[in-house]
């Protein structure tokens, strides 16, 4: 006797979760974490400091960028939840009742945690390869790296790791340098 299919879960799933929590389906399981640590809050705000004022606003530097912290994007299927999304302004003509985003976008960035990082990595990191996400990041505020990738026919090619308090200048964002010292709580 085969055990019975599990139900595939849907985005009307979502409202069932605690609110102190993050709710995402990946491959049709509905997968719940808690809500960021402090580390990973701060890395957020400090990078979101960064990159928006220059590639949103266009101060000092060239804009042209929608930024979203914790966006719903919905790819097929798949309905994730990156800590950052970025999609080119002209790519990014979004008027819709829904909460999420059907619009693939052209950058995400994945803040780790010891409770995300396998997920990020093994599972939500080949769907965006698959949906055509051009650029990704991977911070992981406890070991103090961030690492770039660009995909090129389909597969994530690592472009560069950077380390502690290195001055950062990564696509698709490199016309800014982030310190990267700044992210990271003392």
């Amino acid at each position: 006797m085969t055990a019975p299919a599990a139900k595939k879960a849907v985005y009307e799933d979502l409202y069932g979760i605690p609110e102190n929590m993050v709710g995402e389906i990946v491959d049709g399981e509905l997968v719940v974490t808690p809500r960021p640590s402090v580390s990973h809050s701060h890395a957020a705000t400090v990078l979101g400091g960064e990159i928006v004022q220059p590639y949103r606003f266009g101060r000092g530097g060239p804009g042209g960028w929608i930024i979203l912290f914790e966006p719903e994007i919905m790819l097929g299927e798949q309905l994730l939840v990156p800590d950052f999304g970025g999609w080119r302004k002209e790519r990014f003509a979004v008027r819709s009742e829904e909460n999420w985003i059907s619009i693939v976008p052209d950058w995400v960035c994945e803040i780790l945690s010891p409770t995300t990082m396998r997920m990020d990595r093994a599972r939500k990191m080949p769907v965006y390869a698959k949906c055509q996400v051009a650029f990704i990041w991977l911070i992981d505020p406890m070991a103090r790296i961030l690492e770039a990738y660009r995909l090129e026919f389909g597969k994530w090619l690592l472009l560069a790791t950077f380390s502690e308090d290195d001055k950062v200048r990564a696509e698709p964002f490199h016309e800014v340098e982030i310190d990267l010292a700044n992210l990271w709580l003392s």
